[in-house]
């Protein structure tokens, strides 16, 4: 009788980052009105009741430091939309209004969304337990949106931190 022996090894293989991997990832942010220039309007401050509400920053198929994704999952005003990127120095926005591939989007056929003057800052925000935690801030704004005409502001200015995960910080 012949025993017979198998060895096998395994070869890891090596896992990279994508090309947005430090502009990547996942926010608790607020959502106010805000004018042109970007100065909030504190009586509009919240206009919707919301508070605080995560949205998500992340690579698109093309893999390329000069677009990502900006995805409030349906959490705002429902909107997805692919941002030109400046990986360099952490700034995005779009050229002009553009596709909304957000959860509104079927229920309201060509919807297009505006974001301008994105920016993330590195280790610039306090989580609520006080811990540093990179910010994120843009200017938001939507082609099928009444508000502003009828209460006076120009767009929403999304403002927070990178999400901890941390039960101190929700």
């Amino acid at each position: 009788m012949g025993v017979g022996v198998l060895f096998t090894s395994c070869k890891k293989d090596e896992v990279g980052n994508t090309a947005t991997v430090k502009v990547a990832g996942e926010w608790s942010v607020t959502a106010d009105a805000a004018n042109a220039d970007g100065s909030v309007i504190e009586d509009g401050e919240d206009f919707f009741g919301i508070g605080n509400f995560n949205i998500i920053t992340y690579n698109t198929e093309n893999n390329v430091p000069t677009e990502m994704w900006v995805d409030d999952e349906g959490n705002f005003w429902g909107f997805k939309a692919i941002a030109d990127l400046n990986y360099d120095a952490a700034t995005f926005s779009t050229k002009d209004f553009v596709d909304n591939y957000g959860a509104d989007a079927d229920e309201t056929p060509g919807a297009k969304v505006k974001i301008i003057n994105g920016k993330i800052l590195y280790g610039a925000a306090k989580t609520p337990s006080g811990m540093p935690a990179d910010s994120i801030v843009f200017y938001v704004s939507f082609d099928d949106d009444p508000y502003p005409a009828a209460y006076g502001y120009d767009c929403y200015k999304i403002s927070g931190y990178r999400y901890t995960g941390l039960a101190n910080d929700d």
